[in-house]
């Protein structure tokens, strides 16, 4: 009797658990300690399909259609890659902004791959001067647009912040 090998029942595997594979093999990242992070944690979440944490991480600007739109945007991705660029801090009014310019490779069913790339700002209120309950980093706009890949030339050279 011939056993199949074991790089075949890994493949066969993979093929049919692909999306739980994507989320179960992500550990939990939950980091709001500046710009960066939170746009890192955002797409944990979106790979975890932990949507309702990554609609979370938006401040008062929420994405457009509200919390079911932003979900049914994910129906078709199986896992996403995220790269992050040089992420330009200021101060203003009262605030601290982070600009970061990304890239993200959706990885869709059917093995659809597709690349978006843009500028994430992100804002907390200054925390010296915040009372309770403290309002970590929230993300305050997201501008993306699909692009051509690879992921490494997709990622714009800068973002500014408002």
């Amino acid at each position: 009797m011939k056993f199949p090998s074991a790089a075949a029942l890994v493949l066969s595997t993979l093929a049919v658990n692909s999306e739980t594979l994507a989320q179960d093999n992500v550990g939990h990242i939950d980091d709001r300690s500046d710009g960066a992070a939170l746009v890192r944690s955002l797409y944990n979440a979106i790979n975890r399909k932990e949507y309702a944490r990554a609609y979370g991480y938006f401040g008062e600007t929420k994405p457009v259609g509200g919390y079911k739109v932003f979900t049914r945007g994910y129906d078709r991705t199986v896992s996403v890659e995220v790269r992050l660029g040089k992420v330009k801090t200021e101060a203003g009014a009262g605030s601290i902004y982070s600009a970061g310019p990304v890239a993200v490779k959706s990885i869709e069913k059917r093995s659809r791959v597709r690349f978006f790339a843009g500028c994430y700002v992100t804002r907390i209120i200054n925390p010296s001067l915040q009372v309770p309950p403290f309002t970590p980093y929230q993300i305050e706009a997201a501008r993306l647009r699909e692009v051509k890949g690879p992921l490494e030339t997709a990622l714009p050279t800068v973002c500014n912040a408002p």
